[in-house]
């Protein structure tokens, strides 16, 4: 087998949560007086505020108004969205599967360091995916190549050796800037899956043909 390490993207892979992402967002710049609706949100899901903010509005990440939109995007998603969260099927049982042929694994999210613990809990993943790089370790978030070179460097293994696993064409992107083949799912609603080695449905889809798929 070509791989030895698994990079875990959350949002849209192991947690039905882009939905909830996009509301959120769209409340946090209501709040702030700006006029963004889902559509223009939506495409961009998978990327970290520090991307998605600038593209739709202009403002930075050194902006007061940022850290405002940012906060606000937080408080929206854990004090709305959060409770209504389920698990993408079959999450437990892939990561059981994958750690039972010896990959390492461990997460690489543009999610916010603090929403991550309470996402992998959602998935039922959080003992199985101690390790995570997110969007808090590094200077720039998805579709920059930051957070997947961060958790190559965790996982101590050449690029080549190593799978990302996500939900959106800035997991894509991110990885084959470090240097890593992706798998996408389709679970996160995206179909925009240009240059993944392979796409699946969900996490069950996957396990159920791991014996023909790039882990095979």
């Amino acid at each position: 087998m070509k791989y030895r390490g698994v990079i875990f993207d959350i949002d849209g892979t192991l947690v039905d949560s882009n939905e909830a992402h996009v509301r959120a967002w769209v409340h946090a710049f209501a709040d702030e007086g700006l006029k963004v609706d889902q559509a223009q949100v939506r495409p961009l899901i998978g990327m970290g505020g520090d991307q998605l903010v600038p593209r739709l509005t202009g403002i930075q990440k050194d902006d007061p108004v940022y850290k405002r939109l940012s906060e606000g995007w937080k408080k929206h998603f854990l004090d709305d969205e959060v409770a209504g969260l389920t698990p993408q099927p079959g999450v437990r049982a892939l990561l059981e599967a994958l750690q039972a042929r010896g990959l390492n694994l461990i997460v690489g999210t543009s999610a916010d360091e603090a929403l991550v613990d309470r996402l992998l809990e959602i998935a039922g993943a959080r003992d199985l995916l101690p390790e995570r790089t997110t969007a808090s370790d590094v200077e720039a978030s998805k579709p920059e190549p930051d957070i997947v070179q961060a958790a190559v460097s965790r996982l101590g293994l050449p690029p080549g050796e190593v799978l990302m696993v996500g939900d959106t064409p800035f997991d894509i992107e991110s990885a084959r800037k470090a240097g890593v083949d992706t798998v996408a799912l389709r679970c996160g609603g995206d179909h925009r899956f240009e240059g993944a080695v392979a796409v699946y449905d969900s996490p069950q889809d996957w396990l159920d043909q791991l014996d023909r798929s790039p882990l095979a």
